[in-house]
């Protein structure tokens, strides 16, 4: 895993009102330690994944997409790509193995704004959250 220093005092990049080493952190930093997969639910998942993005944790990204899903490798960050923002539209919880979370992701690249609009689809699998695939708005 491409390790990026990020401190544990600084805003969590996925846009909770949190400091990363209490928020996305500790996720990352279990997998990276343990390769274990922790998030204690969907919503925890994509936030994680999109801070991921974030930091450029492409071994983190591939390890929480669902098996069915996963692509062979996940492309690093396109130089002067920058992450702007994270805002969760909602959380809808199926059942036990099963959430959907709507998010709008923003970026900037080249001086030209992207907007992502998501709904995923999560999964959990032998006791760990994976993002299974998503419709874009």
């Amino acid at each position: 895993m491409k390790t990026m220093h990020f401190s544990p005092d600084a805003p969590c990049p996925c846009g909770r009102n949190a400091l990363y080493g209490r928020c996305c952190g500790p996720l990352h930093g279990a997998f990276e330690a343990e390769g274990a997969l922790t998030a204690p639910d969907a919503e925890a998942l994509m936030r994680s994944r999109y801070s991921a993005f974030v930091l450029d944790l492409t071994s983190y990204l591939r390890a929480t997409w669902h098996p069915l899903t996963r692509p062979d490798a996940v492309a690093p960050n396109e130089p002067g790509l920058r992450w702007l923002g994270l805002e969760v539209k909602r959380h809808a919880v199926q059942d036990e193995t099963h959430a959907t979370v709507e998010f709008v992701a923003r970026s900037k690249l080249g001086g030209r704004a992207y907007r992502l609009h998501e709904i995923s689809r999560f999964e959990k699998v032998d006791g760990a959250w994976l993002y299974r695939d998503g419709d874009l708005n």
